[in-house]
């Protein structure tokens, strides 16, 4: 089985006719996703060639929908556009919209976050689940793939991943490739983000053929801490994790907006403490860390 995308789902892409949007298209095209059109704004009526399929552009989000029943938008649009594109597509009813673009303005995801609705246990109904933005999307391994995650890293199994980061997600997803994964899913790193550690952790908790879980977290802010707290009362699999960060200079960014450290808060060892007094084994490296998942598959075998 899979979270938050099957192979079911039927995939538009916001930007579909713009260079990156094109080229991941055919990627997700590549790996079998249903790929059902896209939006381009005053390029409604035209189609885009996939190797030898031809897939429409629509004018609209609800257009799109009306004509193909999509339930997944995968947004490629420029930061400026960003906000725009994600509430179109949540007024259009798209059950889970996946924002890979970077650099949006913190107050624009906080004003769609906040349209989509609060995801969680116990939070009520929600319009759309916003995965990102400033991530690389998600992939469920041979049913679907929305995003920038190459496909022919790993192939399906028994390991769901949650990660901050789109390259550690990549290595984990190799290293741990002949076990292979239910779904892998990237939620950026990015100070405010529509889908947290917590709602993936939950998700895989109750997906019944997932059977342990790798987290991945970063310095700065306190989703970890906050997760550790989350897994101690709520999830019964086993968990390993990995925090990226250890020899990071206290008070300086580093990479994702969201990775700062000041003071004691947010520190790479703080967050393996807290994972570790909740029970997840944390790992040295990426390396180390698959190692960790090794042993309890094999245990559970």
């Amino acid at each position: 089985m899979a979270i938050f995308l099957t192979k079911d789902s039927k995939i538009i892409v916001q930007g579909m006719t713009g260079s990156e949007g094109r080229k991941h298209t055919q990627r997700m095209l590549d790996m079998g996703s249903q790929v059902v059109g896209g939006v381009t704004p005053g390029k409604a009526g035209q189609t885009v060639d996939f190797n030898g399929a031809a897939l429409p552009v629509f004018g609209s989000v609800a257009e799109s929908v009306a004509a193909t029943g999509a339930d997944v938008s995968v947004v490629f649009v420029p930061p400026r556009f960003a906000k725009a594109a994600v509430s179109e597509a949540i007024d259009a009813g798209i059950g889970l919209a996946v924002v890979i673009t970077e650099g949006i303005p913190v107050h624009d995801t906080v004003a769609f976050c906040a349209q989509a609705g609060r995801i969680g246990p116990g939070s009520g109904p929600v319009r759309t689940r916003v995965v990102g933005p400033n991530c690389p999307g998600m992939i469920s391994p041979g049913a679907s793939n929305a995003g920038i995650i190459p496909a022919d890293i790993t192939g399906p199994g028994r390991i769901g991943l949650v990660s901050k980061s789109g390259t550690l997600t990549y290595q984990m997803m190799f290293e741990l490739r002949d076990i292979g994964f239910s779904t892998c899913v990237g939620i950026g790193g990015d100070p405010v983000i529509g889908t947290t550690h917590i709602d993936a952790l939950q998700a895989f908790e109750d997906d019944p053929d997932t059977a342990a879980v790798v987290m991945i977290g970063e310095i700065g802010g306190d989703a970890e801490e906050r997760a550790a707290d989350y897994i101690k009362a709520n999830i019964t699999k086993p968990v390993v994790g990995y925090i990226a960060g250890f020899t990071a200079p206290e008070g300086k960014t580093m990479g994702h907006a969201g990775a700062i450290v000041s003071g004691s808060a947010g520190t790479a060892e703080a967050k393996k403490d807290a994972l570790e007094a909740a029970g997840v084994a944390v790992g040295k490296t990426p390396s180390d860390t698959a190692k960790l998942m090794r042993e309890i598959i094999k245990s559970l075998s």
